[in-house]
């Protein structure tokens, strides 16, 4: 046996044994274990935090409120830049209309994000909170770097333009703007955009001033492995001194239509990533499968490789669509593809809290 396969087969042992994991540990799984084995322990991560064969699902529309952006993102294809043709800001009548029909297909809540636009004010932003909020839907709104950008634009500190969007009807926040949380990734990717700290300052804010938030991951682009495995560390400490994350979604970049020349991630590779992320992350409840980049038949065989929510039915989605991937699912067809991999489908809230279900 070689020292490697040693190594491996040790740590191995030791996840099954219940303990938890160091980044250096976390990487030598990465590296060397065969993906069915890290699968086969993920899964039983899986099982011992969420017993029950349940996968769950949220019905949400995810509304782009502009994309007029400054940022610059390199792996972004949806964004314009305010000397651009082609840019928008949804008037209050649009919004309102999106509202309205993601209610009328049973949808509970609005997944409200938009670009780093340079001339809208906190008012705007408090304002739009507020027209929301008259429509009795919960608002999972503004990833990190937008509320770093309104603290930015209004003069404020950070706890303060959160403070007030709660108050203007703020419910949630998204754990979007995270792609990798090392700077010297950042530095290449976004320039302009939030920094790693920032972005975790926001977080740690908003749990400490009661909202819950998701945490996210979009990995295959400019990274290595080892960026990767710091990202998961960063967001298990800071879950470890707040709980205040209900989820994480890790994703492959889409390269299609924006200026990184890689190849996508394949089927495999998300898998892996998927796995190791159930495995490191020991205290987060839920992991979600990525439909929306992966297809159904790859968000399927997630559900064996850590994963117990199939996200969104994204009755809306502009940001991977601009990337030339495009899957739609309606929740009867996730419910569907739930049900064909052996599991029950249920609807749920942003916290993970069951839709009750008319028989």
């Amino acid at each position: 046996m070689t020292r490697a396969k040693a190594m491996v087969e040790s740590i191995e042992k030791k996840v099954l044994d219940g303990h938890r994991i160091d980044a250096g540990e976390a990487l030598e799984l990465y590296r060397h274990s065969d993906i069915h084995s890290l699968g086969f322990l993920a899964d039983r991560i899986r099982f011992g935090k969420n017993p029950d064969p349940v996968v769950t699902y949220v019905i949400d529309r995810n509304i782009n409120y502009t994309n007029i952006c400054i940022s610059g993102c390199k792996f972004c294809a949806f964004y314009r830049a305010p000397e651009d043709s082609g840019g928008f800001v949804l008037s209050m009548e649009e919004l309102g209309r999106k509202i309205e029909e993601t209610k009328a297909l049973g949808g509970t809540q609005i997944l409200l994000q938009g670009g780093l636009h340079p001339d809208l004010s906190l008012e705007f932003y408090e304002d739009m909170l507020h027209f929301i909020k008259g429509y009795d839907i919960h608002c999972h709104g503004f990833s990190p770097p937008e509320i770093v950008h309104f603290a930015n634009i209004a003069g404020i500190p950070i706890r303060e333009v959160l403070s007030r969007l709660i108050k203007a009807g703020l419910d949630s926040i998204p754990g979007g703007g995270a792609e990798i949380l090392v700077d010297e990734v950042r530095s290449r990717i976004a320039p302009r955009k939030a920094t790693a700290a920032e972005w975790l300052d926001v977080m740690e804010t908003a749990h400490e001033l009661g909202l819950r938030t998701t945490a996210t991951m979009m990995f295959g682009h400019v990274e290595t492995d080892v960026h990767r495995i710091e990202h998961l560390q960063v967001l298990r400490d800071l879950q470890e001194r707040t709980g205040g994350f209900t989820a994480f979604i890790p994703w492959p970049f889409q390269p299609g239509n924006t200026s990184i020349d890689r190849m996508a991630a394949t089927a495999s590779s998300y898998l892996r990533m998927l796995a190791l992320s159930r495995i490191f992350l020991d205290n987060f409840q839920n992991i979600q499968a990525s439909w929306v980049t992966q297809g159904y038949k790859v968000a399927q065989l997630a559900l064996f490789y850590g994963a117990n929510d199939f996200g969104s039915t994204m009755i809306e989605e502009n940001v991977v669509a601009a990337a030339g991937v495009s899957h739609r699912l309606s929740e009867k067809e996730i419910r569907r593809h739930i049900m064909d991999a052996g599991f029950t489908p249920r609807q749920r809230l942003m916290d993970y809290r069951l839709v009750q279900e008319q028989a």
